[in-house]
């Protein structure tokens, strides 16, 4: 009977001590896969980490390419008016050149050329048009292409002026708005409204024009 009971308990001490065992061995695997876990949920902190940050730079380089954009307009616009002053001055050079291969006339002899006085007429006429139009008028494009033609038109008749360069400006900047009660310029909040600068500008023109009868800047 002792014999039994020795057996027995060397049974559950056998028992116990394999318990152990798989208790130690279940213990390792847990923290083994405990420690996976934290590596895994610290490499991935650091992956989103670093995509926080390239995002984060990628929106700073957007907003530095945004706030750009406004020079890059003005470096174009400002490209576009000299370009178009270049050719306005070769217009006056070519006709300056022209002008100067003529004969000169004697004094007693330059008559009135009828034509040209008629193109004047004509040219302030429109000018007085488009000033009255003004009142209603409210679409740049429209503005746009009467001034270009008024301004041909003073071309040909005085040979190149600097009205033409005058209302040149004014067109270039119809170029860049939708209505004409915004300012005339776009860098002074406080300056007039286009079509009170064309009102006056207007003015101005036909003033100068009245004392002209003929090609001559």
């Amino acid at each position: 009977m002792s014999n039994a009971n020795d057996f027995d308990e060397q049974n559950i001490i056998n028992s116990i001590k394999e318990l152990n065992e798989k208790m130690k061995s279940f213990s390792s695997i847990l923290e083994k896969f405990g420690l996976d876990i934290i590596t895994k949920m610290g490499q991935t902190n650091l992956k989103v980490n670093m995509l926080t940050d390239k995002v984060n730079e990628l929106h700073k380089v957007t907003l530095d390419i945004k706030s750009l954009s406004p020079q890059l307009n003005n470096i174009i616009e400002n490209q576009n008016n000299l370009e178009n002053e270049l050719d306005l001055i070769k217009s006056l050079i070519t006709n300056l050149r022209t002008i100067s291969s003529q004969p000169e006339l004697a004094s007693n002899e330059i008559n009135r050329d009828e034509t040209a006085t008629d193109k004047k007429e004509t040219i302030i006429e429109n000018l007085n048009n488009l000033k009255q139009e003004l009142k209603t008028l409210n679409d740049p494009q429209v503005v746009k292409s009467t001034l270009e033609k008024i301004k041909e038109d003073i071309f040909d008749f005085t040979g190149g002026h600097r009205i033409c360069n005058e209302i040149l400006k004014v067109v270039n900047r119809l170029n860049t708005v939708k209505s004409l009660s915004v300012q005339i310029d776009q860098e002074n909040p406080k300056s007039e409204t286009i079509e009170n600068h064309l009102n006056e500008k207007i003015t101005f023109w036909i003033n100068k024009l009245m004392v002209k009868d003929k090609k001559g800047v």
